[in-house]
């Protein structure tokens, strides 16, 4: 867009994030010659010593942060891109587990605005390359990536990494991935590096997974085949070919996740102990990922927004109902309408005792009415998720259970609600 005036580096960051989203017309443009132009540019192809890239459907946070809590617990300095945030911008770059100054942000912002010359670049690409300016300049042992959306045409597929994971294959995203599992299989394993380790925890993948490993060379550890792992009451086991951990703790993430990040380290040269990888089990968190904010009620908030995601949610809260002697659960959900609104409140329906949908807004946002059509007759929708989410805690028993689910955005909203 002509007529913009580039920021200062000692802007504010707001400044800079609005500078941004009016620079390009597409919020989302997938493609790798622009920013690998950039990225050359301004030497960021390889910006710490070890890059592990993560791509997936769903797992793919909580996958990095385990692999970040086990790397901090052997000592290593980290760095990790995620998106999207809940509250803040500064939650996608986190170097040793720590967020990093608005100032240091935008000073990254207008590095990569002198680099990119008369290229442009999207949000998103901006983003991507700021991060990898920020990790080049704090000189990290290890750079986690995750992957923002697909795989062989997302932004972060022009760095040179290490290793590569998988961690689950579902459809999403349908806009831009379209509904073919062998087609969403393929652009995952577009990460894939010849002669390079891929990591593949989904079961049974799609068959165009396996194919592209083998047409291009790369080292393919599938779950239950290369690794595999199994859950005790209290414990877990992991294995790869003759090697093997038991007596694990068991993660507050998911635990194909935690078995898919053990085999993406153990094909390093890291050094990580036993010891370490327990530490890290132990430690690692993430926000908006079956995240408990009180206890009575008990309220969690879980950003599931597929099916998929959404069986896991309600595998979880069964789970909690029983162990914990809960009576009601009462869900605040906002969704956006590019997902599988129907799919995914179906596979919650029989969980969930009272409904309180909600709107979110933006050009991808539904409306409650689009959630309601789904819902048990006598619900009622609500403007925002934060007038649905004190509705229903006005009506919840203290040992009931308040959900909130949907949508990064859905459980940002009441993130920033209750001040957390």
């Amino acid at each position: 867009m002509s007529g913009l005036t580039s920021p200062q580096a000692t802007a504010a960051l707001s400044t800079w994030l609005k500078y941004l989203e009016q620079l390009h017309t597409s919020a989302i443009d997938l493609g790798l010659d622009r920013v690998r132009k950039v990225a050359e540019n301004a030497d960021l192809i390889k910006p710490a010593p070890c890059v592990i890239t993560v791509a997936g459907t769903n797992g793919k946070g909580s996958t990095c942060a385990m692999l970040e809590a086990i790397l901090l617990a052997a000592g290593y300095k980290v760095g990790v891109y995620s998106s999207p945030h809940l509250v803040r911008y500064n939650e996608r770059v986190r170097i040793n587990n720590q967020e990093l100054a608005d100032s240091e942000h935008s000073q990254a912002f207008a590095s990569v605005e002198a680099a990119r010359g008369d290229v442009s670049l999207s949000l998103f690409e901006f983003g991507t390359l700021a991060a990898l300016t920020l990790f080049k300049q704090h000189q990290v042992d290890v750079v986690v990536l995750e992957v923002g959306l697909g795989g062989r045409l997302d932004a972060t597929n022009i760095v040179d990494h290490d290793v590569c994971v998988i961690t689950s294959l579902a459809i999403d995203h349908v806009d831009w991935l379209g509904d073919n599992i062998d087609v969403i299989g393929y652009e995952k394993a577009g990460i894939f590096r010849g002669g390079k380790p891929a990591i593949c925890g989904q079961p049974h993948p799609p068959a165009t997974v396996p194919a592209h490993a083998d047409d291009i060379g790369a080292e393919l550890y599938q779950v239950g085949y290369q690794f595999d792992y199994q859950q005790q009451a209290d414990c877990w086991h992991w294995q790869a070919g003759a090697f093997s951990l038991t007596d694990l703790p068991l993660p507050s993430l998911p635990l194909p996740n935690a078995a898919t990040a053990l085999m993406a380290l153990s094909v390093t040269d890291l050094d990580i102990s036993d010891k370490d990888i327990v530490e890290g089990l132990r430690n690692a968190h993430l926000p908006g990922r079956m995240q408990r904010v009180s206890e009575q009620p008990l309220i969690i908030m879980d950003v599931a927004h597929n099916p998929h995601s959404a069986q896991y949610f309600a595998a979880q809260l069964a789970k909690i109902k029983a162990q914990e002697s809960k009576k009601n659960i009462h869900a605040v959900v906002a969704m956006l309408h590019d997902k599988d609104i129907a799919a995914t409140i179906a596979t919650l329906r029989d969980s969930v005792d009272y409904w309180y949908p909600a709107s979110l807004q933006g050009p991808r946002a539904a409306v409650a009415d689009e959630i309601l059509v789904h819902l048990p007759t006598g619900c009622r929708g609500f403007d925002t998720p934060v007038l649905a989410f004190d509705q229903a805690l006005t009506q919840a028993d203290a040992d009931d259970v308040v959900i909130v689910f949907g949508s990064f955005y859905t459980v940002g909203q009441i993130t920033s609600h209750l001040k957390l």
